[in-house]
């Protein structure tokens, strides 16, 4: 006899159905595990064996085979433990093997028989729902697996003997409830920033259109402390994209006791960051910051002290808004649709251009420096801000009276104007920056004059035609924060002003 239990295993945030199939025959004593386990799950052998022991069950002295099909489908991580339990179980009889036809399951098990919790609970969740199934997991993952809805029956057991209990009816498990995780500290606030008007203002614009920005100042300028105000300024995450984040920090296994979080993801990895961290890869594809920081903000510090590998391969996932991970066997694809904030120093002694002050090693010293940054690379990048020295004076100032609060009302005013204008279009699209370049050319037509500045500051600006259409974003998102449907001059000349650099900067690059 064979028994059937159904669990899943994951390509990105997608759950492929796997049929974990359990024979208990005659033959040489043995318990063997098929079908492209790695080590994890060739170890769940030892896992599920003291696991019955400590339930008070005992493996028969016969032939055990598990199979985990599809054959060909590689199957990592732990929680193939559970499954492979609860199908010996059924094999032998302790509970009964139509009980377990409506579930998908996933768990690792603790040599004392409990459960303990498992990456993916809520991709699993949306693949059982996808199934018509329910979703038997960790007690300490119900919560995240509770928030693919109410229409996804879902049993979180602590222990393999919960689970018999359920199933022979002497102890019902209720549905876990989902949670979200508390607010925590407050965000970092722009009235702590003195002086800056024009950073804050490109910060701003940033945020109402969800535009890439770069900071170029000396050391102690201010560009990280702006950078961490960003988020104060971003609307919270809608439900559609609170569900994309969860599902994403799911699978890597970040989210603490199954509890969701509405900030939107800030993430700033250091840049000593390998090419796996930060686009995903290693050993199990797994997702890395700019997946992470998906519908958030990925902020680069010390941009070209990064590998300039490392920085050319953002390239593709910031113009896609997905990070593909390609191997030899199988292909895995993670959302990344980031905000990118970049922040730099002019030069290596990190003072080129501040008055009073000369580099030893002359014009070399900023020219080497910026070229680690790749043209292709900073060609996406809407805004770029040069951040000069903060004086005495500025900051013997008080504090500004105008803080996020008041900011993060004038973005979420534009976000709201463009939503109602893509979605009478009928387009899933949330924020110019997100615009093709057919599109952008219709919803930011410039008037006559606007156009003749347009494309007379393309030509001088030697702009390419990605320059252009970014041009014309940084544009439509000024207007929207102007509450203007028409895109002018004005905007046209602020938008190419934060498209320009010094020179020796754009020579360097």
């Amino acid at each position: 006899m064979v028994s059937h239990v159904a669990t899943v295993a994951f390509q990105g945030i997608e759950a492929v159905p796997v049929d974990v199939q359990v024979q208990i025959g005659p033959g040489a004593v043995a318990f063997t595990v098929v079908g492209l386990p790695d080590k994890a799950v060739g170890e769940s052998r030892e896992r599920v064996r003291a696991a019955l022991i400590a339930s008070g069950l005992s493996l028969p002295a016969k032939r055990i085979v598990v199979n985990l099909a599809p054959a060909d489908l590689p199957k990592e991580g732990s929680h193939y433990d559970l499954p492979i339990a609860l199908g010996l179980m059924a094999a032998m009889g302790a509970i009964p093997a139509a009980a377990l036809e409506d579930w998908i399951v996933l768990g690792e098990l603790a040599l004392d028989g409990t459960i303990a919790p498992v990456a993916g609970a809520l991709p699993a969740a949306m693949g059982a729902h996808a199934l018509g199934k329910g979703l038997i997991c960790p007690a300490r993952s119900g919560p995240e697996a509770a928030w693919a809805g109410e229409a996804v029956p879902v049993l979180a057991p602590t222990s393999l003997i919960g689970i018999v209990n359920h199933f022979r009816g002497t102890q019902l498990l209720s549905r876990p409830q989902p949670r979200i995780r508390d607010a925590g500290p407050a965000l970092p606030d722009l009235k702590d920033v003195k002086g800056q008007e024009t950073a804050k203002r490109a910060l701003e614009i940033a945020a109402a259109g969800g535009h890439h920005l770069l900071f170029v100042g000396p050391p102690g300028s201010g560009k990280s402390m702006l950078a961490a105000r960003l988020p104060s300024i971003l609307p919270p995450l809608s439900p559609r994209e609170l569900l994309e984040v969860s599902m994403i920090h799911s699978v890597a296994g970040q989210l603490a006791d199954g509890r969701l979080s509405d900030r939107r993801p800030f993430r700033a990895p250091h840049h000593s960051a390998s090419m796996a961290a930060l686009v995903g890869g290693g050993l199990r594809a797994r997702p890395g910051e700019v997946s992470l920081a998906h519908n958030g903000v990925l902020f680069l510090d010390e941009l070209p002290e990064f590998q300039p590998q490392v920085l050319d391969a953002l390239r593709q996932p910031l113009e896609s808004a997905e990070a593909v991970i390609a191997r030899a066997n199988h292909r895995v694809s993670y959302p990344a649709r980031v905000q990118m904030v970049a922040a730099m120093n002019p030069c290596r002694c990190g003072m080129a251009g501040e008055p009073g002050h000369t580099c030893r090693r002359g014009a070399r010293c900023a020219a080497d420096y910026q070229a680690r940054v790749s043209g292709p690379l900073l060609d996406r990048i809407d805004l770029r801000v040069e951040v000069s020295a903060v004086s005495a004076a500025d900051l013997a100032l008080p504090s500004p009276s105008e803080g996020s609060a008041e900011v993060a009302a004038r973005v979420a005013a534009a976000r709201g104007r463009q939503a109602a204008r893509f979605a009478a279009m009928g387009l899933d699209i949330r924020v110019n920056a997100a615009c093709s370049p057919g599109l952008v050319e219709d919803i930011a037509r410039p008037d006559a004059a606007g156009q003749a500045l347009l494309t007379a500051a393309a030509e001088t600006m030697r702009l390419s035609a990605r320059g252009y259409h970014r041009v014309l974003k940084v544009a439509r998102t000024l207007a929207d924060l102007d509450g203007s449907e028409a895109v002018g001059r004005l905007h046209l000349a602020e938008a190419l002003a934060f498209r320009r650099l010094s020179s020796s900067f754009a020579e360097a690059a």
